[in-house]
């Protein structure tokens, strides 16, 4: 049974740091993209970075880019999230998703983790 789960959301105060993880198992974790996507209260979700672990590419959104560095773990099946310099606006649901690349659609999503940015 394929499975992602996130942990490591939180409440932090702007500017501050938190990293994400993205435990994958039930598929050959070598041969997917791992996304994180997010989606904050009344609003839309949207992709924030994409890591392809067969090839090793990196995807960013320009509004993280400099602050959020993605990377994967591949002998741990896990992808992690590093993000600093969090502002309010980066409150949303956190998810991470598999593709079979980087820009395809996810078909296996996690339950999601809350990070909440305050002033």
């Amino acid at each position: 049974e394929v499975q992602l789960v996130e942990s490591g959301g939180g409440l932090v105060q702007a500017g501050g740091s938190l990293r994400l993880s993205c435990f994958a198992s039930g598929f050959t974790f070598d041969d997917y993209a791992i996304s994180w996507f997010r989606q904050a209260p009344g609003k839309e979700r949207e992709g924030v970075s994409c890591i392809s672990n067969s090839d090793g590419r990196i995807y960013y959104e320009d509004f993280v880019k400099g602050r959020f560095t993605i990377s994967s773990d591949n002998a741990k099946n896990t992808v992690l999230l590093q993000m600093n310099s969090l502002k309010i606006e980066d409150t949303a649901v956190y998810y991470c998703a598999r593709s079979v690349l980087c820009g395809l659609p996810s078909d296996y999503w996690g339950q999601g983790t809350q990070v909440t940015v305050s002033s």
